[in-house]
């Protein structure tokens, strides 16, 4: 049964999810509350509360959690650093956390990356929690889009790299029902797209929906390493990435049927979220 009375605040709110989110909750008749460094800026619909706050300053949050029931966090840094006091904050205003993590978190070891270490952050706090461990996220892929709008062809490594890509929508449709429903505390629900796609195929997939012929240009991951460390300055991250890449070419990442089960309805594919984000790779 939806509480349509429970306080929600949504982190990660102006993002891809977060908007997806916050529409879902408002079309739902919860009023959300977002978090935003510079509410001005926020660009959310005006019957949405936007509060100011700061994942990097934990001080600028208690007033943002004064009420609130349930969070939705979504952590957008490489390493769980400076994230305790931020975990701890919300631990003391909300009951309950519904956090966006990753399916490469295992219940079975202890390492776990950036993930598993939020999660266990979380649980140290004493408040309930759902932890949403979601394949990769579809809009990773629109950081391809320079490369399509301009030559058409993406060069990246590991074309055969193939992955069951999720669409955000159907992250936030989870995320909506684990913060205004009963019966979703303690889960840990693994979310994925209906099917397995190459790197590859994306890119020829991406071609089909907006009417061009693209191609996959396979880069020595030597290459990708050097970029990738310049882009987002933490080898042992990239080095995580490629080596996961590396991985899903002969094994590829598992599908699941979570959010069809959750939500009444299936997955949507890859090709219909090229088709809702094709004005970005068009020219």
């Amino acid at each position: 049964m939806t509480d349509l009375k429970k306080k929600v605040l949504v982190t990660g709110a102006t993002g891809n999810v977060g908007r997806r989110l916050i529409a879902m909750l408002v079309e739902a008749g919860v009023t959300p509350r977002a978090l935003a460094r510079d509410p001005r800026s926020a660009g959310l619909p005006a019957e949405v509360e936007v509060v100011r706050g700061d994942l990097t300053d934990p001080g600028s949050l208690d007033a943002a959690l004064e009420g609130v029931d349930s969070v939705f966090l979504l952590w957008p840094f490489l390493t769980a650093e400076g994230a305790r006091p931020v975990v701890d904050a919300i631990g003391r205003h909300a009951r309950h956390v519904v956090y966006l993590s990753a399916f490469s978190v295992r219940d079975d070891r202890t390492e776990n990356g950036v993930w598993g270490e939020m999660e266990q952050l979380i649980e140290q706090t004493g408040a309930q929690s759902t932890f949403l461990r979601a394949g990769g996220f579809a809009t990773n892929t629109l950081g391809w889009a320079g490369e399509i709008r301009g030559t058409g062809v993406v060069r990246a490594p590991y074309a055969g790299a193939a992955r069951s890509l999720i669409h955000e929508a159907d992250i936030a449709a989870v995320a909506a029902l684990a913060l205004t429903e009963d019966g979703h505390t303690g889960w840990r629900y693994v979310l994925t797209g209906p099917a397995v796609l190459t790197q590859a195929e994306q890119v020829r997939v991406i071609g089909e929906v907006i009417g061009r012929s693209l191609r996959f240009d396979e880069q020595p991951p030597e290459e990708a390493r050097e970029q990738m460390i310049a882009a987002w300055g933490n080898p042992a991250f990239v080095d995580q990435a490629l080596g996961y890449w590396a991985r899903i070419v002969d094994e590829p990442e598992p599908v699941t049927r979570t959010v069809e089960e959750l939500t009444g309805r299936p997955a949507r594919t890859f090709r219909e979220w090229a088709h809702d984000h094709a004005p970005t790779f068009q020219r």
